[in-house]
């Protein structure tokens, strides 16, 4: 009895087998005159012909007609059963068993019409494991770990708990946030720097354009050992060249890197060490891991590649039902030596500690004692920024902001909920300058800023 594991992440559909990657590849899906291929062979057409190119089947898992030019009469479960009989494909025929890891956006229905398709074609599934908990192959002591990955459209931060083994605690997903999208930005940046240093638009042909994401892969590499990148595309007998700054690839991917490290903020309350762990994905993305650590603080731990359907197989210990029997795990226990975590609270004070929160055209001094409440209903001795009862969502006493062991720290008392940059805290959280703190539906915003003062002295 052979067992071989799957992670399911539309990045790079990962299979293991025999310690080995033997199957990684991207959930593009091409359309020709003749056949329907997906995986690299697909991504390598996805500029030039991008009518031909699906690549939301996985995150869009339905049996409904794509109703889109050449794909109309298949639907997303036909674009995963071809990429599925195409990875199983590259396992050498021996295996009996599959386990595999599934990203946390996949609900029940998602999974069931995998394990139909997984059943027509034969694949011997036998356990279903969230991705995080795969992932999550150690206790990470006196602190609370966060697991982040990134995939096609989609990026996902599952906060898990350690009741003496891995545990799915909270999941959040941010949709249209990513490799994707970061694509995107990126070709523009690069055709940008082409057309002011070389006046060649390397956005011009689709040719071109799949020239610059053929080479993007190498290019975020040598960004991340370097200050700024060469850039080269022969096209036409002619050599195009240009540099652009590794600091203007990061900046450039802000709208993607904001939300992630806003939602990571969220997950952590005030008094936790974080343990962010990324997988390789993420690590590889220039700029990414470093503002994570900066913004959060903590420690950051980084996967090997492959690390998911790694740590799926090697916990997986007997053998259970097949197709529609196999139910998904979402704890598994530890089978690596805990790690140590220090706490460490440099991050959040560097980034800059509140003195005041700005409401309106008034500024509230934020301190130790007493802090400053925010509700519909002043109580004794509170310092209470009232904001009335005709607006929906607001509790009497809803939140308060105080200093606290050289940290500015929002505490939510509400059952409504408090949103920090949008996304709502758990119980409470670190506030640095220039966050946003909302409360209410659709609510009143409130600025968190310092004062200047060097000016004042």
């Amino acid at each position: 009895m052979t067992r071989i594991a799957a992670h399911l992440n539309d990045a790079a559909i990962t299979l293991l087998q025999n310690e080995r990657i033997v199957y990684r590849e991207p959930g593009f899906a091409l359309l020709d005159e003749r056949d329907l291929v997906t995986g690299k062979d697909a991504f390598a057409n996805a500029r030039i012909h991008p009518r031909r190119v699906q690549h939301r089947y996985w995150t869009n898992l339905g049996t409904t007609p794509l109703q889109v030019q050449r794909f109309g009469h298949l639907s997303a479960a036909d674009l995963v059963s071809r990429q599925l009989e195409q990875m199983w494909k590259a396992a050498d025929g021996s295996a009996s068993e599959l386990v595999v890891a599934v990203p946390a956006y996949m609900d029940t229905s998602h999974l069931g019409l995998f394990l139909g398709i997984a059943g027509e074609l034969k694949l011997p599934v036998i356990a279903l494991v969230d991705a995080a908990v795969a992932a999550t192959r150690r206790e990470y002591k006196n602190a609370v770990p966060v697991h982040i990955d990134i995939g096609l459209h989609a990026t996902t931060l599952t906060r898990l708990a350690q009741p003496g083994h891995a545990q799915v605690e909270r999941v959040e997903v941010l949709q249209d946030c990513g490799t994707y999208a970061l694509y995107d930005i990126w070709l523009n940046t690069l055709a940008e720097a082409f057309v002011q240093q070389s006046r060649f638009d390397p956005l011009h042909t689709a040719e071109t354009e799949q020239m610059l994401l053929d080479n993007l892969a190498t290019w975020l590499a040598r960004s991340a050992q370097r200050e700024r990148v060469e850039l080269e595309l022969n096209y036409g007998g002619i050599s195009h060249k240009a540099e652009v700054e590794s600091l203007a690839l990061i900046g450039a991917a802000a709208p993607v890197y904001q939300p992630i490290a806003s939602k990571l903020r969220a997950l952590y309350r005030a008094e936790e060490t974080p343990a962010i762990q990324v997988t390789d994905r993420i690590a590889r993305l220039p700029g990414l891991p470093d503002m994570l650590k900066a913004r959060v603080g903590g420690e950051l731990f980084v996967l090997e590649p492959g690390a998911t359907a790694r740590g799926a197989l090697a916990r997986i210990r007997e053998s259970t039902a097949r197709g529609s029997g196999v139910s998904l795990r979402r704890h598994l226990p530890w089978d690596q030596s805990a790690l140590e975590v220090e706490r460490d609270e440099t991050a959040r004070v560097h980034a800059g500690v509140p003195t005041h929160l700005l409401f309106g055209s008034k500024a509230y001094a934020v301190a130790a004692s007493p802090p400053l409440v925010l509700g519909s209903q002043a109580g004794d001795g509170e310092r209470v920024i009232g904001l009335g009862t005709d607006m929906p969502g607001i509790s009497r006493r809803h939140c308060s902001i105080s200093l606290r062991n050289g940290q500015c720290v929002l505490e939510d008392h509400s059952r409504y909920g408090t949103f920090l940059n949008g996304h709502r805290i758990d119980g409470s959280t670190v506030l640095q300058v220039g966050d946003t703190v909302r409360v209410g539906s659709p609510g009143y915003e409130f600025q968190m800023i310092t004062t200047d003062e060097t000016y004042g002295a």
